[in-house]
């Protein structure tokens, strides 16, 4: 879905606010946005697109509550949790502004930071990234970070900033750009960097988590890895290649060994068991790790060809609208 918004001479800013049992969030947050849209005044209109991902607390009616007094609060609910990727697309699917800036609701992301943004917009720029300077997490979550990225930036096609997460400002043109791509396992910062256009960073001191715990234990921190590697990356397939050489060149050697051991030292040779042994499980481990990583592959392959809907709406709450 793509958006051509009229001509005016007031433009609009659209916050993108995928929402995930943040009861305890939403109201410190909306008070912030509140006053980053007083300071785009009289310039910019603002509106508020809050997708609530299938929350189980008191989050939906904290949104409702919302819409029914700020006309600016546009609330997506969906059906179910569809995941932090669909609810951010979703969001901007349903944007209308010149420009979207996507923002967690947990306020780590600094509302205030959004008036960096949209200046580096204004000086021409179509995609501006928020860099992380500092982040206050666990030493754990800050290493895997660095890890991931480093890793991701090593194997994949498309050169993606680092030290990024999804709070960013993107032009409309932008925004038309990527709702013409209908991947099912979706890694927005990286099909931002895949869209190309000019962008540009501005670095921020990433907060603590207000209220609740983190939506991305380290479960789906894994998930989320694979996806970004695999949706960007054919390198692991490769790996599997080159390791296969390898190991093919291992067994040649270790032919070459069996008969040198055979023909000129043959009273030892049943001792041989152990590199038989060693062999084995080598080239069955690598079998395996082999395996799966081809079925990853395999799985996207599966989940697209599908072609079932990113997200499904169950409502749409706005002031003056059911």
């Amino acid at each position: 879905m793509s958006f051509s918004p009229k001509a005016s001479a007031k433009r609009k800013i659209s916050f993108v606010l995928p929402v995930y049992n943040e009861e305890g969030n939403i109201k410190a947050l909306f008070e912030e946005l509140l006053k980053v849209s007083a300071s785009l005044l009289p310039k910019y209109d603002s509106e508020f697109i809050f997708v609530n991902d299938g929350s189980r607390d008191n989050s939906i009616h904290l949104l409702k509550g919302l819409s029914e007094k700020d006309g600016r609060v546009f609330v997506v609910d969906f059906s179910r949790n569809f995941g932090h990727q669909a609810a951010t697309t979703a969001g901007l699917n349903h944007s209308s502004g010149d420009a979207a800036i996507i923002m967690d609701t947990d306020l780590q992301d600094p509302p205030e930071v959004a008036l960096l943004l949209v200046k580096k917009w204004e000086d021409g720029f179509d995609v501006v990234y928020a860099k992380r300077r500092s982040r206050k997490d666990s030493v754990f979550k800050r290493f895997t970070a660095f890890a991931f990225y480093r890793i991701l930036n090593a194997l994949s096609e498309v050169p993606i900033p680092t030290d990024t997460g999804d709070f960013r400002l993107m032009d409309r043109k932008v925004l038309n750009a990527l709702s013409e791509i209908k991947e099912t396992n979706r890694f927005l910062r990286g099909l931002t960097s895949y869209a190309g256009f000019n962008q540009t960073g501005v670095l921020f001191d990433r907060n603590e988590r207000k209220s609740g715990e983190t939506k991305y234990p380290l479960k789906k921190m894994v998930k989320f890895s694979i996806d970004a590697i695999t949706s960007f990356s054919v390198v692991p397939l490769r790996l599997v290649s080159w390791l296969g050489a390898v190991v093919a060149g291992l067994s040649i050697l270790g032919i070459f060994y069996a008969l040198f051991m055979k023909f000129f030292f043959p009273e030892i040779t049943v001792s041989g068991w152990t590199l038989l042994i060693i062999s084995v499980f080598f080239i069955g481990g690598v079998q395996i790790l082999s395996i799966g990583i081809i079925g990853s592959y395999v799985g996207r392959i599966f989940s697209e060809v599908k072609k079932r809907p990113l997200y499904i709406i169950s409502k749409i709450y706005r002031k003056n609208l059911s």
